[in-house]
């Protein structure tokens, strides 16, 4: 019950970054939140961990309490205004479904794809570095803590300096590739800790790159009206992805081992990367078509 009220904070979250952000800085917008929930997962698992070694019931009492207090902070910093040009657009236009916009099908699929992958950097992975690589839990833990700690220090910096300079499918697509290339030098390259570093680095690289502009990317096929379907249909390709990408990479590496998994990892998210390429491709040509027709 605790995730299914947590899941659906998701797509409400997106909605109003997208509300109350302006195009001109939404990239960053979602940059920023994404600074914030890593924050507080580098804090909250170590604070987690403290409160725990006194008392569970402190923890649960501490966690409950945060809650509210963000609640009611949510209530007082950004409280619900009336929009006056989300009505009259409501009036002008017809409501568009997500599930029938063809071409943000065909994204979440692709982004499906890529989440699936990169969710074996938080279950597969420390297992193959456990159980393979024979490393202790405490690098292990601080390989994890690498991941929050680049995004928290680089990402805001690294979106500011390439937001808008070139198409968002282009950084997406970009970001798959580098993703497939960590997964990949845990093939090419030898066992190691500089390889293990190098890996989880690579795949930082590569979410900072794709996921803001893929938030991006939803946000401008969406207009105020139908913004939370589309955000619902994006959050619930990732919650798939959560399930069914370590599901399937454990199996994978039962039956055919660890380095079938991740070649299997970087040929998906080629894979991934070909999707965003050919769905550019697409939508240029749409607009293109439009554009001769309207003329």
């Amino acid at each position: 019950m605790v995730s299914f009220v947590n899941e659906a904070f998701r797509p409400a979250n997106s909605t109003a970054i997208a509300f109350y952000s302006k195009e001109e800085n939404r990239t960053r917008s979602y940059s920023l939140n994404r600074l914030s929930i890593n924050l507080g997962w580098a804090v909250g698992g170590g604070l987690g961990g403290l409160l725990a070694s006194i008392n569970y019931h402190l923890l649960f009492w501490v966690d409950g309490c945060t809650n509210i207090i963000a609640a009611l902070l949510l209530l007082k910093l950004l409280p619900y205004g009336a929009r006056k040009k989300d009505i009259v657009e409501e009036k002008t236009h017809l409501k568009k479904h997500a599930y029938s916009d063809v071409y943000y099908v065909a994204f979440v699929i692709v982004a499906f794809l890529f989440a699936a992958c990169f969710f074996q950097l938080f279950t597969i992975q420390p297992v193959f570095f456990k159980t393979e690589w024979h490393f202790n839990e405490a690098f292990i833990g601080m390989l994890m803590a690498l991941n929050g700690i680049i995004i928290v220090v680089v990402e805001m910096i690294v979106v500011y300096s390439i937001e808008r300079k070139k198409l968002n499918t282009f950084f997406i697509r970009t970001g798959y590739l580098v993703a497939a290339l960590a997964f990949a030098c845990l093939n090419i390259l030898p066992p190691g800790w500089q390889t293990a570093v190098l890996s989880i680095v690579l795949i930082t690289i590569g979410e900072m790159l794709s996921m803001p502009f893929m938030n991006s990317f939803w946000i401008e096929r969406s207009s105020a009206h139908n913004r939370g379907e589309y955000a619902a249909l994006y959050a619930m390709s990732w919650s798939v992805a959560q399930i069914v990408g370590p599901l399937s990479g454990s199996r994978i590496a039962a039956h055919a081992g660890f380095s079938t998994l991740w070649w299997t990892l970087s040929s998906v998210c080629v894979a991934a990367a070909v999707g965003i390429l050919v769905l550019e491709q697409k939508l240029n040509s749409s607009k293109k078509q439009q554009l001769v027709s309207s003329a």
